[in-house]
């Protein structure tokens, strides 16, 4: 008992420390206990739940900024981008704060050309008044580019892994198709208008959390109270999860400066009020709406 006493006052201890948040940090106890009936948002907390990881996931994915043509096996590119991210009021976000109706993520991303048409990536994006980060790794393959007559085209995939949230894992994947066509404008000048379709696929889960909060500070009789009142959410699988994305943008480059500006949407489908069970009623998710800008050099 002594042992778990001081195992106890060490947890208090660490979690003491770390209860300062921001307003954009992650409180996923709002979500409510699955383990009740009705919450605050959908009818169960489990599909509060799902609805809440796929908009996430679609927040820190919804970005491309580049057209579907690579940068040759010697190019390499470095961009300062900024997505002005619009979250649906339908869906509950667990923030600290106030549910934002939209956030700011600032992002750096890396590219380099490779042979044989391929190039490869790295992005990492930082959610406003928060701790939380979005590591992104890409590879790009230009199945036609550089033709006069024909438009290049592409297919990327790329995976994202959200960084910083204590109680939740957030991984998401996908795989981009995209068209473009690059035009000369004067002649140091090119235009590139571009699009295309975006799968992405998300996955999500918690760790055990503690809905109880007025639990007191003195350790409990038992070690078995300190199950009493927590609960996980019911995962969601990141094969069951498919959401797509259409997007389009432009991108003008002059000498070595570039400038990008696209706009994405992802359609989020709809979750069932009980993810647990195959014959529940499903409700509706609305989609996330990005506008998205890039400055960077290009050599």
């Amino acid at each position: 008992m002594h042992a778990f006493s001081r195992w106890w006052a060490l947890a208090t201890l660490v979690t003491g420390a770390t209860a300062y948040a921001d307003d954009n940090d992650l409180q996923l106890e709002k979500l409510g206990n699955p383990a009740l009936g009705a919450t605050p948002g959908l009818a169960t907390a489990n599909a509060n739940f799902q609805a809440f990881a796929r908009t996430f996931g679609a927040a820190l994915t919804s970005t491309n900024l580049m057209p579907p043509e690579t940068l040759g096996h010697s190019g390499f590119n470095i961009n300062l981008e900024l997505s002005v991210i619009n979250l649906p009021d339908d869906v509950l976000i667990p923030t600290e704060g106030a549910q934002p109706g939209s956030v700011l993520l600032p992002a750096l991303h890396v590219r380099k050309g490779l042979p044989f048409s391929l190039e490869l990536g790295a992005r990492v994006g930082w959610v406003e008044k928060s701790s939380l980060f979005a590591a992104t790794g890409e590879l790009k393959w230009a199945i036609n580019e550089g033709f006069t007559y024909l438009p290049d085209i592409g297919v990327r995939g790329h995976i994202t892994r959200l960084m910083g949230a204590r109680d939740l894992g957030l991984t998401t994947a996908g795989l981009d198709f995209g068209v473009g066509k690059q035009f000369p404008v004067g002649g140091m000048v090119t235009f590139t208008p571009y699009g295309g379709l975006d799968l992405l696929f998300t996955g999500a889960d918690s760790r055990n959390l503690d809905f109880d909060p007025d639990r007191p500070a003195e350790p409990p009789a038992t070690p078995q109270e300190i199950l009493v009142d927590t609960a996980v959410y019911e995962p969601v699988d990141i094969g069951d999860s498919l959401n797509p994305r259409i997007y389009g943008g432009v991108r003008f480059i002059g000498g070595v400066l570039q400038l990008g500006v696209e706009f994405s949407y992802t359609r989020l489908g709809s979750v069932k009020l009980n993810p647990a069970d195959d014959a529940s009623d499903s409700k509706g998710v609305p989609g996330v709406v990005t506008f998205n800008t890039s400055f960077g050099l290009d050599f």
